[in-house]
């Protein structure tokens, strides 16, 4: 389905839940936010009717995220579960891979396509510092045992202001090491105006004209744009409807967003 700048819109990426066990610094406030009860969030089984109309309305690959969505209680056979979906050709996952030393295996077998591992310094210090307490062997071994289960690895990596350019080339020269992509991301705020990404450097974010992604949050409202407020809450009697909606109020470039954190959306 176009939007109204003629932009086909293929990708949904699906916030599963706002819970993490890691506090980011970009990411996370440092009080936390609300936890939505079980009952405020999205069934596996809505999740994967609104999926389901999705895809028939042209959306071909899906990306789950969070928060984490491995702290999603059941995470495998909601991937399973969207994997019969006709027409959506591939399924991805953005993780911290601290739970992947135990959910590689089964994720693959229930047809997950490929991992995008959030980690941004191979300095355990650091690294435990920008995450508020997180322990880079478990990101580490999540790593390996994604490799051996066959997943197509991106590890994200968001430079920060203190982020030194001896950081980088080591990550370059660990990805190449290990056959993995690296996609290194530009440290912003939805609360700062959306600028376009002309830095050669970065591969995030993207720019605007390209476009072709709306998200679903995982209380049920749906996000034409991450830089921007504007979401409408999905009719489970109407989905259809209200992706269309969602789809054509698309704008054209993101601006700000006030109302979410964005441990909230998923990036």
């Amino acid at each position: 389905m176009l939007d109204s700048y003629n932009r086909e819109i293929t990708y949904l990426r699906i916030s599963v839940t706002d819970r993490c066990n890691l506090r980011c610094l970009y990411c996370m406030p440092p009080e936390g936010i609300p936890q939505k009860a079980h009952s405020e969030c999205l069934s596996f089984e809505e999740i994967t009717a609104i999926a389901r109309e999705a895809a028939e309305l042209g959306i071909t690959k899906i990306r789950l995220t969070g928060g984490e969505p491995l702290v999603r209680s059941g995470i495998v056979k909601l991937v399973g579960m969207l994997r019969e979906i006709p027409n959506i050709k591939v399924i991805g996952m953005t993780t911290n891979g601290h739970f992947l030393d135990r959910y590689a295996d089964p994720l693959k077998e229930a047809g997950l396509d490929s991992l995008n591992i959030s980690l941004d310094t191979l300095n355990g210090e650091r690294y435990s510092r920008l995450t508020r307490g997180g322990d880079i062997r478990k990101v580490l071994e999540g790593i390996e045992a994604a490799l051996a289960a066959g997943f197509p690895l991106k590890l994200n990596m968001v430079a920060t202001e203190d982020t030194t350019e001896q950081e980088i080339l080591e990550m370059q020269e660990f990805c190449q090491r290990k056959g993995i992509k690296l996609q290194k991301i530009r440290e912003y705020s939805l609360k700062s105006h959306k600028e376009e990404n002309d830095d050669f450097l970065y591969h995030r974010p993207p720019p605007c004209g390209g476009c072709n992604r709306i998200r679903l949050l995982s209380d049920g409202r749906l996000k034409p744009c991450l830089h921007s407020d504007k979401e409408i809450l999905i009719n489970m009697n109407e989905i259809s409807q209200s992706i269309k909606e969602t789809i054509e109020n698309k704008p054209r470039c993101g601006s700000v967003c006030h109302t979410r954190k964005m441990v909230e959306i998923g990036g």
